[in-house]
């Protein structure tokens, strides 16, 4: 972006005759247009400062963020100060000076640099300096960070300035709390997926575990009685179990190595389709009539999951040739199935809770959307797994 550039002195030499005006409306209309595509927050705050500095006839500023405990403002960004004053001023408690009374009055404040120079100590402030601004960034009610402005001369900022300055501070207040918030959401998924894969680990390695340790018991005690056949039959037992965790701990490998396509859920479910398709030697067909799915990330992770656990039992029980993927709509209900032309439950042998460990995990996922999921199967005519669960307009929000 080339704002900065196109703010020249001639511009804002003369506020007092609206000078300013063409430059302060293409700055909003930037900031506006910045809010929904920056992703570097510090990188925004930091260029706009420029801005700011150039509009208000300032000689330096800086921009600060309140930190995460809410003790203190970090320094991220500043222009033309001297480099002892950057050092000095990287952390400061948010009750600070001016800073602080911008923050508990939630207003722009305006002071002599006689007042930093109490608190600091530095001859910066009163020599080069003689005003300094304090324009809080705030998003309802909340002090998210303050802009501070350094001018050379005593006189205070014209009124239509200081307007402009507390529109975009209620702006970039905004993307401080949508960043905030993004943070959070993303802490959220990652406690939720591991808490998942803990889950997964339980229900199929530690079972796993706990039986084959049961069996090498009785392993031991047919060994100390002499009896080959039932010694013979027990280990048997804990090789069988050995190969359903090793079978499964590669299955665990394989989903939580393959990441959500950044493009959405619905390339990232193609490409699964692919993948499945290419290792089994199975035909996948993926069928998508639903419109597009309003989904949040981790919804769209939920359901990829579940689709990934669908085709790891399709390809370990169902020995089928054709395996169909579809995405829907029923009435409010998005409805997602993975159907297979195998075997069927009855026929593999395993049937109930215990068929594979993965189910419960699935129940889980789909409970994450105010969903369930159904398996309907049918002996030597397949089984079809379904997850249905609320469009985004009837959903109501779960806590993690």
């Amino acid at each position: 972006m080339e704002h900065d550039d196109d703010l020249t002195g001639a511009e804002t030499a003369a506020p007092a005759h609206g000078g300013y005006k063409i430059p302060a409306l293409r700055a909003l209309s930037e900031i506006t247009a910045s809010l929904s595509t920056d992703t570097d927050l510090e990188d925004l705050l930091e260029r706009f400062l420029g801005t700011m500095v150039k509009l208000a006839g300032a000689t330096a500023g800086a921009v600060r963020v309140l930190t995460p405990d809410g003790s203190h403002l970090r320094l991220v960004g500043t222009i033309g100060l001297p480099q002892e004053v950057i050092e000095r001023e990287q952390y400061v408690p948010l009750e600070c000076g001016i800073c602080g009374t911008a923050a508990s009055t939630h207003s722009i404040e305006s002071a002599g640099a006689s007042v930093c120079r109490e608190s600091t100590a530095l001859a910066y402030f009163g020599d080069a300096c003689k005003r300094v601004i304090a324009i809080p960034l705030r998003n309802k009610g909340r002090i998210m960070g303050v802009y501070n402005l350094f001018l050379p001369g005593d006189n205070p900022v014209p009124e239509d300035i200081a307007l402009l300055f507390d529109s975009i501070s209620e702006h970039l207040g905004m993307a401080l709390e949508n960043a905030r918030l993004t943070r959070e959401n993303i802490r959220i998924t990652l406690m939720n997926e591991r808490q998942m894969l803990a889950n997964e680990i339980h229900d199929s390695l530690a079972q796993t575990l706990a039986y084959m340790k049961m069996r090498l018991a009785f392993l031991n005690e047919a060994l100390q009685t002499g009896d080959a056949p039932l010694a013979k039959k027990y280990l048997g037992d804990v090789d069988d179990a050995m190969e359903s965790a090793y079978s499964r701990l590669r299955e665990l490998l394989t989903q939580f190595r393959h990441r959500m396509d950044p493009r959405g859920l619905i390339p990232a479910l193609k490409d699964v389709a692919d993948d499945f398709s290419r290792q089994s030697g199975i035909k996948v067909e993926f069928s998508n009539p639903a419109p597009d799915m309003n989904l949040l990330p981790d919804q769209e992770v939920q359901v990829f999951h579940i689709v990934q656990e669908a085709l790891a039992n399709v390809s370990k029980h169902s020995r089928a040739q054709h395996v169909r993927i579809s995405v829907a709509m029923a009435g409010d209900q998005y409805v997602v199935a993975v159907e297979d032309d195998g075997i069927g439950l009855s026929g593999t042998g395993q049937t109930g809770v215990g068929m594979h460990f993965g189910m419960n995990i699935m129940h889980e996922r789909a409970e994450r959307l105010s969903g369930a999921v159904d398996v309907v199967s049918r002996a030597g005519a397949g089984t079809r797994v379904e997850l249905k669960f609320p469009a985004a307009s009837r959903r109501r929000p779960r806590k993690a």
